[in-house]
């Protein structure tokens, strides 16, 4: 059998095992089913028999692993990243295949997880363990985090922070999940784009509240407090956080000129210098590409009477915020205030996180990373970008200041839509190209 194809069933097969754990995170612990963790570090182990005998490990938090492979240098050390929990699922939602059964069909593995984020736990632990059985030494320092409660901003990965500064390690770089092999990510833009996460939104959240008196449903009086939380909502929909292109997106633009349609290549080539008419274009270009433009501020929870002949006496509604670099949680507050426009709507902050620093693209580190992609997909163009959505590696950019995220994985746009909704799953190849991926990353580091 060619080796490709034995790397892409061995690690269809674990990867098919982690995905019928239901590892979910929530926030309340007593929720956790544990003995899915504690089954899951056990596949783990014995997939990866060689990895878990020559790696020094470190448990951190309830189910989080921290591995050191010694290098020939421990001047650069590298950190890899990926975490093992999962979101809910939501039973409603019409999955093609069951969300924890690992079903493989139509060339991928379907469930809960795939590509967020047990597809990167395999692919790196893959990449180790068949190095590891041709007895390479890689010329630095690896280090592999893989945290259990990412999905709920856990204390896995700042425990593994701290772990390394006890140790004084100093990465020279940081890798977690984030970017992918993205076909379709650009309107008229045929190649796939390696997007590197070189940043990533901060995340805030919010609950609106309004109080009342209540009562019965029979003598409502004007503007409730279920009647004033929707006009809240309607008035913070009518009001988008201001658009502009950080240094990330110029960037992203610039080299995906030479691949965009004729009329827009004069455009994006010139991004510095048109920053403002390009941020227009993106918000017009549809969701995805307004969201690398500017914070956003989405409803995702509501409640108010708890029966339907109760008129509500508290009504909330919870906003989520991803803050763009150049923002700050209190201008993301200030703006919310200023579009409710109501003294009766209280804000209250349920979490806040500023946007991470920007990572270098001008830099060895983040050229290693483009030679690899070109490597292993050469018909990608690799581009830095600002990452929407929050990853544990935020936590290290205390510790390091290049940190990248990027999953080596071939998604199509609607792959990117599965992502914490349903029909998730993961090319089998693709899968096999991920390993591919990491293996000549770790061969590629510099002594």
């Amino acid at each position: 059998m060619p080796q490709q194809d034995e790397v892409r069933d061995s690690a269809v097969r674990t990867l098919q095992a982690l995905v019928r754990l239901p590892t979910v995170s929530y926030r309340d612990p007593a929720l956790v089913d544990t003995a899915a963790f504690d089954q899951l570090l056990v596949e783990l182990a014995s997939a990866y028999p060689l990895l878990h005998e020559r790696l020094e490990l470190t448990r951190v938090a309830t189910h989080g692993l921290l591995f050191h492979w010694r290098g020939r240098s421990a001047e650069r050390p590298v950190v890899l990243m990926a975490h093992t929990d999962v979101v809910p699922v939501d039973e409603s939602a019409p999955w093609q295949h069951p969300a924890f059964d690992g079903v493989i069909a139509d060339g991928a593995l379907w469930g809960r997880g795939t590509l967020d984020d047990k597809g990167c736990v395999v692919g790196i632990c893959e990449a180790v363990e068949r190095l590891l059985a041709h007895d390479f030494q890689p010329a630095q320092d690896v280090w592999l985090s893989f945290g259990c409660n990412e999905e709920v901003g856990g204390d896995s990965a700042p425990l593994a922070v701290e772990e390394l500064r006890r140790r004084e390690v100093r990465p020279w770089f940081v890798l977690d999940e984030g970017g992918a092999i993205a076909a379709g990510a650009f309107p008229g833009v045929k190649p796939p784009l390696a997007v590197i996460g070189v940043t990533e939104k901060g995340t805030t959240s919010v609950e609106l509240v309004v109080e009342g008196r209540g009562g019965h449903a029979s003598t409502p009086a004007p503007m409730g407090p279920t009647a004033r939380i929707a006009r809240a909502i309607t008035r913070l929909e009518a009001a988008p956080f201001p658009s502009r292109t950080p240094q990330p997106t110029l960037e992203l633009l610039q080299r995906i000129a030479p691949h965009a349609p004729l009329p827009l290549r004069p455009l994006l080539a010139r991004a510095a210098r048109l920053g403002p008419l390009l941020s227009r274009v993106l918000v017009a270009a549809g969701p995805e590409s307004a969201a690398m433009t500017r914070t956003t501020a989405a409803v995702t929870t509501l409640s108010g009477s708890p029966a339907l002949n109760v008129i509500a006496s508290r009504a909330t509604a919870g906003v989520n915020l991803r803050i763009m670099v150049g923002d700050t949680v209190a201008s993301a507050l200030a703006h919310v205030r200023k579009a409710v426009r109501d003294d009766q709507v209280a804000i209250e902050v349920v979490e806040q996180n500023e946007p991470s620093p920007v990572s270098p693209t001008d830099d060895e580190a983040f050229r290693l990373l483009e030679r690899t992609i070109a490597d292993c997909f050469p018909d990608a163009v690799p581009t830095p970008y600002v990452m929407m959505a929050a990853t544990d590696s935020r936590f290290f950019t205390g510790l390091c200041e290049r940190v990248y995220r990027y999953a080596p994985f071939r998604m199509t746009k609607a792959q990117r839509q599965s992502i914490h909704s349903y029909d998730e799953h993961l090319g089998l190849d693709d899968l096999a190209d991920g390993v591919r991926w990491y293996s000549r990353l770790i061969e590629g580091l510099p002594a």
